[in-house]
């Protein structure tokens, strides 16, 4: 999240006394004390401007590990807590996120960046080296810089251990108390199983976990809960942070393992988990983006779904969108060009800003870009668009006119019932609505705890608090559940096959219009999408097969048709063209000796869109 030129860099400096380290905010891991560069003399220190908003700053949290570890005697690495964001101010935000990624050296908390500031730093990440005797010897900008900083480290440990200015001993570290025991640990995403209960990331104690329809009490927990990548039964194998979840045609979920730079399967049957892609290795420039799944690194995927036979992934490490393909078993560069930024256009040239979370409607796939503080869509003609956000410093809480609206880092992105999306506004503590049919951006819970995903349930809605770690179920509002012309009679339909069919008969003297393609359009959708195995998407022809599935019980099926036609008369030269729509949202339960077919009618009469005979309900 470089707020200064757009690649990672390193500085030598000239020998220059370090700015001692002050922070309003006070000393984490510290056990209360405070520290100075004065009494760290003797050992190599390097100072770590972070903030936890930053994806690229976590990876530099995750480097530095084995860092500290092979140095441990000589080496102290200070984190100095730099925020760009409001809620990244609160110090119980900063305590949260120290436990939350697992920071284990000394943290300052740094409110007013007035260490920051002493050192002229313009970038996050940026680190500093300071040397035994308390001088800056180098800086650096950006991720990947740990094997540059531990040659510089080396050399600096056997010049000052010649000199005698090398102290060696004790680090001063004394971590946080263990904390009130929780179900759930800073859990990230959620999915809803077919059977009604919940499967959750459990993110810190990288875990999976199933939960039962109260979305609280624990049936499974799938992995051994310590950092690690292992594929295996759920008693032996390993995640490393995991965050996203998305349910596959078969039944098989696909998890984003985040810290892991990989995509697993999980069979939510035998718990077996399996690697998909990635190499276990965070991807860096140069290295290809489109390959064989498992030969091809990624980077902090952070969340999947399933949109057009393939898993999509939010690579918010390189402010990418990926696709998985299952068929090919590759990996794909789908949508960003890997610069930071909030720029629309085709997919491939368009920029996006740490994207952490999808959801995917009839009109796309949607994106909770985060750093952008915005929300963006991929459509089907593949230009990406922004709904709500106007760039990297552009946030905070404000409802409206969606280019007028303001979010603040959202997390994730839900389809809701109606189609309008629900937006996990992370660090507004907030769950707000975009309803893309009137353009405004409304707010429907307020008093969450970084709410960062969220599931609709029936008629509710469960949405993640990350940092109150748990699920809290909220009661959607009836104008999402009802909107304007929904079916909310409950329909039985066959488990399995299906027969669509939308009849629209032209209005006399009109023709269809087909002079430029299919005068007709189907678009099929379901809520939750798994009520569909097939039949789902857009296409010319008014009929369709659909494959229903009975064990997800109850949903809605949502059906769009319209059709082109113009004035029929051979002499007139340029016809009057006119365009019928209708949009059903049709609550359907598939069950054994349902209706095998489903017959709407789109009224070809004036006032395209009425049914005929003057009621919304299908005939069976």
């Amino acid at each position: 999240m470089d707020d200064a030129a757009p690649a990672p860099r390193a500085r030598r400096s000239a020998r220059v006394r370090a700015p001692e380290l002050a922070g309003r905010g006070g000393w984490l891991n510290t056990g209360g004390g405070e520290l100075t560069l004065a009494g760290l003399r003797g050992k190599c220190v390097v100072v770590d401007f972070w903030t936890f908003c930053c994806v690229n700053c976590l990876h530099v949290v995750d480097e530095l590990r084995g860092l500290e570890e092979r140095h441990r005697d000589t080496l102290v690495v200070i984190g100095v807590h730099s925020p760009k964001f409001p809620h990244e101010t609160e110090h119980a935000a900063v305590a949260d996120a120290v436990e939350r990624y697992a920071v284990t050296h000394p943290v300052l908390d740094d409110p007013e960046l007035t260490t920051w500031s002493q050192y002229a730093v313009r970038a996050w990440p940026t680190l500093a080296v300071v040397d035994p005797e308390g001088y800056v010897v180098a800086t650096y900008s950006g991720e990947g810089h740990v094997p540059e900083i531990e040659r510089l480290v080396t050399e600096l440990e056997s010049e000052h251990a010649a000199k005698g200015t090398l102290r060696r001993g004790d680090l001063p570290h004394a971590p946080p108390a263990e904390p009130e025991p929780t179900v759930l640990r800073f859990p990230g995403k959620v999915l809803r199983l077919p059977a009604g209960t919940f499967l959750v990331t459990d993110t810190t104690r990288h875990q999976v976990v199933e939960l039962a329809e109260d979305a609280e009490t624990v049936l499974r927990r799938f992995g051994r809960g310590e950092r690690g990548l292992t594929d295996g039964p759920p008693d032996r194998a390993r995640f490393q942070e995991p965050q996203g979840l998305a349910l596959l045609p078969d039944g098989a979920v696909v998890v984003a393992d985040t810290v892991n730079h990989a995509l697993r399967r999980l069979d939510p049957r035998s718990g077996e988990v399996t690697t998909l892609a990635g190499t276990g290795s965070p991807w860096r420039p140069g290295d290809a983006t489109d390959g064989p799944a498992r030969q091809v690194n990624l980077s902090s995927p952070w969340d999947v779904t399933w949109w057009r036979d393939r898993v999509w992934i939010a690579m918010a490490g390189i402010h990418q969108l990926w696709s998985y393909d299952p068929a090919g078993d590759a990996v794909a560069r789908e949508a960003g060009t890997g610069g930071e930024h909030l720029v629309d256009g085709p997919a491939r040239q368009a920029l996006f800003a740490q994207p952490s979370g999808l959801a995917v409607t009839p009109d796309g796939l949607w994106v909770a870009d985060s750093e952008s503080s915005a929300l963006r869509r991929l459509g089907p003609d593949g230009q990406v668009r922004t709904a709500v956000g106007a760039g990297l410093f552009a946030f905070g809480h404000r409802d409206g006119p969606a280019d007028e609206a303001l979010l603040q880092h959202p997390l994730g992105v839900t389809a809701l019932p109606d189609g309008s999306l629900a937006v996990s506004d992370t660090y507004n503590h907030a769950l707000r609505r975009y309803d893309p049919a009137t353009g405004e951006v409304t707010t429907l819970a307020t008093g969450l705890r970084e709410p960062s995903g969220a599931v609709v349930a029936g008629e509710d809605v469960v949405v993640v608090e990350s940092a109150r770690h748990r699920l809290t179920r909220l009661r959607l509002p009836g104008d999402v559940l009802d909107p304007p012309g929904a079916d909310r009679s409950v329909t039985e339909i066959a488990a399995g096959p299906v027969r669509l069919d939308v009849a629209f008969t032209p209005p006399p003297g009109r023709r269809l219009d087909t002079r430029d393609g299919p005068a007709t359009r189907l678009l099929v959708s379901a809520s939750p999408p798994a009520l569909l195995r097939s039949g789902e998407g857009a296409g010319g022809d008014l009929s369709r097969a659909l494959v229903t599935d009975p064990a997800v019980g109850q949903g809605v099926l949502r059906v769009v048709a319209t059709a082109a036609v113009c004035d029929a008369a051979p002499d007139v030269p340029h016809p009057a063209c006119h365009v019928h729509r209708r949009e059903w949202r049709l609550s359907v339960r598939p069950v054994a000796g349902g209706a095998d077919r489903l017959t709407l009618e789109l009224s070809g009469a004036d006032g395209a869109g009425r049914a005929s005979g003057q009621t919304p309900y299908p005939s069976l």
